[in-house]
């Protein structure tokens, strides 16, 4: 998918996430929940290494996915720039992250897989 630039060589990655929005230039876009998929690839504040198999000392993916889906439903809007943002800044506030890689797709045009937008917000 992407292969975003971190200080140190841990990740965690959610791929392909299926999320629920209304979202879309106009308001009949905008007037049912469409089908987006979401990949995170965060950087955990947190080296993988001495994890003990303890899930509170990382990142709870289960958790990450919980918050974008419930995130994507709050609210209609029209970019999916809009959302993009706004995942990355729930991920970088609420989890222990110091960057994170969101790519936002959209599948709205005939002639086309798929529509992205991808952004990379360090801490």
């Amino acid at each position: 998918m992407f292969s975003p630039k971190a200080n140190h060589a841990d990740l965690i990655l959610i791929e392909d996430l299926e999320l629920s929005a209304r979202i879309g230039a106009g308001e009949a876009e905008r007037a049912s929940a469409q089908r987006l998929t979401v990949s995170l690839a965060m950087e955990p504040a947190r080296a993988l290494t001495g994890l003990g198999d303890d899930l509170s000392q990382t990142v709870d993916y289960f958790r990450v996915g919980e918050a974008v889906k419930a995130l994507a439903l709050e609210r209609p809007r029209a970019l999916v720039e809009t959302l993009a943002e706004e995942i990355a800044t729930r991920v970088l506030r609420d989890f222990a992250v110091c960057g994170v890689t969101v790519e936002l797709r959209k599948y709205v045009l005939p002639d086309a897989r798929w529509v992205a937008v991808r952004l990379r917000r360090p801490l």
